[in-house]
C-alpha cells in the first residue's frame, strides 16, 4: 500500500524550535507522472514543490494562498509552484526532460539544472487581502540552500532546511521530502545553535523516507515530540469551467479574433499540463453569455 504523503509539525527545545518533518513522495510521483520529468527536472521541481508544501502549511487563513518562481541561468529554466492553506499543491518547470552529468559528488546536477545566478520570489497571501511578496537572489540553485537564504533575508526566519529527492532507475521517485527547523521568538543561543548543528544529519534525507516514513525519523532523531499531521497532494484547481471565466474576460472581440486566426481558441494549463479546447461554437456560447 502506498504511504500517504504527510507533513508533521511540532515544537522542540522547550517549544524555542518549531520543527517539521514532511514525506513528499507522492507529490513529486504525481509530478512525474503529469510532466514526463527527466530524472533531474524531477529532483528539481520535487524539492520545491516539497519546500513551498512546507511553506503552506505555516498559512493561517482558509483563504491563504503562495506561489514561488524560480528563475536562474541553469539548464531547466523557470520554475514555478503554486499552493494553499489546503496543501493542494502543483508546479512545473521550463523544460521538463532537462539532463545534465552527475555532480562531483555523483549525484543529480540540481545547482546546474536551476543555476546559481538569478532570483527566488515568493508571493503569500494569508488572506488579509495584502500579498507579501519577498525576493532574494539564488544562492547555489539547490534549493534548501537559496530558501534557507530566502527565510533569512526576505523573511528575517533564520531556517535550517534540508531538502532532498531520490529518483530511481525506473524515473519514479522511491524518497523525497525535508527537514525544517525555525526558531521561535525569543529562541536562545543554544536552541538557535542545536537547530544549526541538528540539520546537518539530514544530508540524505530522502534515502532516509525511502526507508522509513515521516514519523520514524522524527523519533529517531528527536524523540518524544508531540507533533500534529498534514497532507499534501498534487492538485490543480483549473477546470474547463474555471477556464471558460478566463475566456469570457477577453470578451467578444478578441475572442473572436482568435477564432478567426486559429479556428479555434486553445488554452494550456502548465500546472496540470492540460489542453482545453474551444470550438466556434463554444466560443460564441461563451460570448452569448456576455449580453
Amino acid at each position: 500500500m502506498q504511504r500517504k504523503d504527510v507533513i508533521l509539525r511540532g515544537l522542540i527545545c522547550g517549544g524555542e524550535i518549531s520543527l517539521a518533518v514532511a514525506d513528499t513522495t507522492a507529490l513529486v510521483n504525481e509530478a512525474i507522472r503529469i510532466h514526463h520529468l527527466s530524472p533531474l527536472a524531477a529532483a528539481a521541481l520535487g524539492r520545491t514543490l516539497t519546500v513551498a508544501a512546507y511553506m503552506c502549511s505555516s498559512l493561517k487563513d482558509e483563504r491563504g494562498a503562495l506561489s514561488v518562481t524560480i528563475r536562474g541561468d541553469g539548464v531547466g529554466g523557470i520554475l514555478s509552484v503554486s499552493g494553499d492553506k489546503a496543501l493542494h499543491m502543483r508546479g512545473y518547470i521550463e523544460d521538463p526532460q532537462a539532463d545534465l552529468p552527475p555532480n562531483a559528488l555523483g549525484k543529480l546536477d540540481v545547482g546546474g539544472c536551476v543555476g546559481a545566478h538569478g532570483t527566488l520570489s515568493v508571493v503569500r497571501d494569508d488572506g488579509e487581502g495584502q500579498p507579501f511578496v519577498g525576493t532574494t537572489e539564488l544562492v547555489s540553485g539547490e534549493i534548501g540552500e537559496d530558501f534557507a537564504a530566502y527565510f533569512a533575508y526576505s523573511e528575517q526566519l533564520p531556517t535550517a532546511i534540508a531538502v532532498g529527492v531520490k529518483v530511481n532507475r525506473e524515473g519514479t521517485c522511491s524518497g523525497a521530502g525535508g527537514v525544517f527547523l525555525q526558531p521561535m521568538p525569543g529562541a536562545s543561543e543554544q536552541s538557535i545553535r542545536y537547530a544549526e548543528e541538528a540539520i546537518a544529519q539530514f544530508s540524505a534525507i530522502s534515502s532516509l523516507l525511502e526507508e522509513n516514513t515521516a514519523e520514524e525519523v522524527l523519533r529517531r532523531f528527536f524523540g518524544e515530540v508531540q507533533f500534529y499531521s498534514l497532507h499534501p497532494e498534487y492538485k490543480c484547481n483549473c477546470s474547463r469551467n474555471y477556464i471558460e471565466g478566463v475566456l469570457a474576460g477577453l470578451g467578444a472581440r478578441e475572442l473572436r479574433a482568435i477564432v478567426a486566426e486559429q479556428g479555434k481558441v486553445e488554452v494550456h494549463c502548465h500546472y496540470c499540463n492540460t489542453d482545453y479546447i474551444f470550438t466556434p461554437d463554444e466560443i460564441e456560447r461563451i460570448v452569448g453569455g456576455l449580453k
